[in-house]
C-alpha cells in the first residue's frame, strides 16, 4: 500500500510541474502597453532616452502620430506582484558586480501569456549600448507576442463559418474572430469586416494570375494590382468614389518568412477617390501552394474619432493567422 501511496504521489508530482504553465494566472495591463522595470534616474537620463526611441517612436503609417507602445516605468523596488502579472515587462538589471550581461528573451514567468525581456549590465551606459545593437530584436520579440495572443482569440472565438467560403476560394484562409462578417465573396475577391458605429477593421483577400517576373512582387507591381482590384470591388459611399492608395505617404514595402511562407509585406495609407475617408493598411502578397496565382490577404482600418495603433494591431495580426486548407 505505501509502494502504491508513493507511485501516486510521483505522478502527481510530474502532473504538477507539467501543469505549472496551466496554473500562471492571466496577464494584465492593456494591449499595446509595456512595463519598464528600471530606476528612475536611469529612466530620466540616457538610458530611458534610448528606450523610448526605440520602444516608444512613432508608429509607421497612421495619419496621427502615436507612439510604437505606451511605457509605463516601475522603478525594481516598486515591482511587486501587481505589475509581476503585465503583459509585457522590459526588466533591467544594472550592477557593476555582475558576472555576465546580455539579454534574455523569456516567456510566461509570472503570467500567461507574458513576454518578459531581461537586460543585464554594468552600468547604464553599457545597457543602453545593448538597446541599441538588439533593439529590432528586442521589438520583434514583443510585437510577435502581441500578435499571438490576438492569433490565440481568433482561434478561439472564431466566426467558424468565414474561414472555409475563404478556404474554398484562395485555398487557405486567416482565422476571424467573433464579430467580423462576410461582406462580399467572388471567385477571385472576398471583403471581411468588423464595422461598428464609429469604427471598420476590415480584411480583403484578392488573387489575380501570377507570372512568375522577377519584379512581380515589386513595390509598383503589387500597388498597381491593388488599386486595379479595389476600384472593381470597393466602392466608395457615393457615385464615383472608390478605395484606392493614398499618394500622400509612400507605401513601403518588406519581405518576410513566417512559419514556412515567404511573403512581400507593403504598409501605406488608403484612401477613397474623391471622397475624404482614408486610414492604414498592411498587404502580405504571396503565391498559392501550384505558384499559379498571386495572393493578397489585406488588412485596413477606418477610425476617425479614435487613435488607430490598437485596431490596426489587431486586424493585421488576423493576417499572420493565414492556414492553408490542406
Amino acid at each position: 500500500m505505501k509502494k502504491i501511496f508513493l507511485v501516486l504521489v510521483a505522478f502527481a508530482a510530474l502532473a504538477s510541474c507539467k501543469n505549472t504553465k496551466a496554473l500562471l494566472p492571466n496577464v494584465s495591463g492593456k494591449a499595446g502597453e509595456i512595463i519598464v522595470v528600471i530606476e528612475k534616474a536611469d529612466w530620466e537620463g540616457g538610458l530611458g532616452s534610448q528606450v523610448r526611441d526605440l520602444l516608444a517612436c512613432d508608429c509607421p503609417y497612421l495619419a496621427q502620430k502615436e507612439p510604437l507602445y505606451s511605457l509605463v516605468n516601475v522603478a525594481p523596488g516598486g515591482f511587486g506582484d501587481l505589475f509581476k502579472v503585465h503583459r509585457n515587462i522590459v526588466f533591467f538589471t544594472i550592477n557593476q558586480q555582475l558576472d555576465s550581461t546580455g539579454i534574455t528573451y523569456r516567456h510566461d514567468v509570472w503570467a500567461s501569456p507574458q513576454c518578459l525581456v531581461q537586460i543585464g549590465a554594468r552600468n547604464a551606459e553599457e545597457a543602453a549600448e545593448l538597446v541599441k545593437d538588439n533593439g529590432k530584436t528586442i521589438v520583434s520579440f514583443i510585437e510577435q507576442a502581441e500578435r499571438d495572443r490576438v492569433i490565440r482569440n481568433c482561434v478561439r472565438y472564431e466566426e467558424r463559418d468565414i474561414a472555409p467560403n475563404v478556404s474554398a476560394v484562395f485555398w487557405g484562409s486567416p482565422h476571424f474572430p467573433m464579430g467580423y462578417k462576410l461582406k462580399k465573396i467572388t471567385d477571385d475577391f472576398a471583403w471581411v469586416a468588423d464595422e461598428k458605429q464609429y469604427t471598420i477593421q476590415g480584411i480583403f483577400v484578392y488573387k489575380y494570375p501570377a507570372t512568375r517576373d522577377a519584379d512581380e512582387l515589386s513595390m509598383d507591381r503589387i500597388i498597381a494590382k491593388r488599386n486595379e482590384i479595389l476600384k472593381e470591388n470597393v466602392p466608395g459611399m457615393f457615385e464615383n468614389t472608390w478605395m484606392t492608395t493614398g499618394e500622400y505617404m509612400p507605401p513601403q514595402i518588406e519581405f518576410f518568412r513566417y512559419r514556412g511562407r515567404d511573403f512581400a509585406q507593403v504598409r501605406g495609407l488608403w484612401e477613397v477617390e474623391n471622397d475624404y475617408m482614408g486610414g492604414p493598411f498592411v498587404s502580405h502578397s504571396f503565391y498559392s501552394p501550384d505558384g499559379s496565382s498571386v495572393i493578397v490577404a489585406e488588412a485596413f482600418v477606418y477610425a476617425p474619432k479614435y487613435d488607430k495603433r490598437q485596431y490596426l494591431r489587431q486586424v493585421e495580426s488576423i493576417l499572420f493567422s493565414w492556414e492553408w486548407a490542406d
